[in-house]
């Protein structure tokens, strides 16, 4: 559990009535009593309740459970190194592309009607959404090996 207090000066407006936008800020002291005593305070905290049922922990603890039974882990290092380079090359030639001069309108124009097909077909209608979320979550649970 994380937790911040913070002291927080009156809001301005109830210090000064004055209502023109180039007047200065007042400057604050530091470490005064009494303005400690008009000082309005603030605290805040974060709570995070530990659940095993959430996607994050299932996926690191799968992730975790691959390394360890894996026997040869120089091959899933070299697997992680081919991504990173994957990813690295289709950003370059994203990049490339998007310098030619028409062909990114082009590529943007498909990619809103491939957005909206996409929408129509699974968002739109309720059979449709929960048919995507089973297409889904079998293709994770191919990944992952469940």
């Amino acid at each position: 559990m994380a937790s911040i207090i913070a002291s927080l000066p009156p809001p301005l407006l109830a210090q000064s009535r004055r209502n023109t936008l180039l007047t200065a800020l007042p400057k604050l002291p530091v470490c005064s009593f009494k303005e400690r005593q008009n000082r309005v305070a603030v605290v805040v905290r974060a709570t995070s309740e530990s659940s095993e049922s959430s996607t994050s922990l299932s996926i690191v603890k799968s992730v975790q459970n691959a390394w360890d039974n894996s026997e040869d882990r120089i091959a899933l290092v070299g697997l992680g190194f081919a991504a990173v380079v994957a990813l690295w090359a289709s950003a370059n030639l994203i990049t490339a592309i998007d310098k030619l001069p028409l062909l990114p309108s082009v590529l943007e124009f498909v990619g809103i009607l491939y957005s909206s097909w996409f929408i129509y077909r699974y968002l739109l209608f309720k059979p449709d959404r929960e048919e995507l979320f089973q297409i889904a979550n079998k293709s994770i649970s191919n990944i992952l090996g469940q």
